[in-house]
């Protein structure tokens, strides 16, 4: 038996570009048949909803709340919903597991931070960076990150095939492969098209980050 997880999908109480909420995107993944989903909204240095004029304890606790609301929900569906965020910095985007409302509290200087202490940061804290969408906007050639991370979304199903194409050929051997809807609408179609399948379930942002280091994940890509 296999459980089914979205690692990649976003909520409009944090996400400016999202059109559903983070209960209603629960709700989507229930009813195609997942065991549960990572809520990985864009945090203050992408496009957020969150009020950047708040002090910081205030906007951590906007991503929190959003996470708290679609748990809830999940709760009640016995549906895993995790909490990640999708972090922006040095012109690429990153999809950052294993944190939590502590960790964010305890990071004010995240939005001023170069991406290589960022990512020694969470890796101290036990999190896992992904680089999503890779080449979704940039062109094949250019250079990733690649020494400081975790592993690349080599799926996206937003992409257009040459990126994911280019995603897949850039992922070294030695890196967590992933897959992910990016999903902002919970009628969108391509709701059961990505995600990771693990022979266990998760029930929070540690475990998972957990699992995808053990790489006992195979990915749906597709729909497949």
């Amino acid at each position: 038996m296999s459980y089914l997880y979205e690692t990649h999908c976003h909520g409009a109480q944090c996400s400016r570009c999202a059109h559903s909420t983070s209960a209603e995107l629960v709700r989507a993944y229930h009813a195609a048949g997942y065991a549960g989903l990572v809520l990985t909204d864009h945090f203050v240095t992408g496009n957020t909803a969150v009020d950047r004029t708040a002090p910081w304890s205030e906007q951590m606790r906007q991503y929190y709340d959003a996470y708290l609301e679609a748990k809830q929900v999940g709760d009640s569906l016995d549906f895993d919903v995790i909490f990640g965020i999708e972090h922006a910095c040095e012109g690429f985007e990153f999809l950052c597991y294993g944190i939590d409302l502590d960790f964010l509290l305890a990071n004010p200087d995240i939005p001023e931070l170069p991406l290589e202490e960022f990512v020694e940061r969470l890796h101290e804290y036990g999190g896992v960076v992904i680089q999503a969408h890779p080449f979704r906007y940039a062109p094949a050639g250019t250079p990733l990150p690649l020494e400081i991370l975790d592993g690349l979304e080599v799926y996206n199903a937003a992409n257009h095939a040459e990126g994911n194409h280019n995603a897949m050929a850039a992922a070294p051997a030695d890196k967590i492969r992933t897959s992910g809807g990016d999903i902002h609408l919970a009628s969108d179609a391509r709701v059961g098209q990505a995600g990771i399948r693990l022979p266990y379930r998760v029930v929070d942002s540690k475990a998972f980050a957990a699992a995808l280091r053990s790489r006992e994940h195979k990915l749906l890509i597709a729909g497949q």
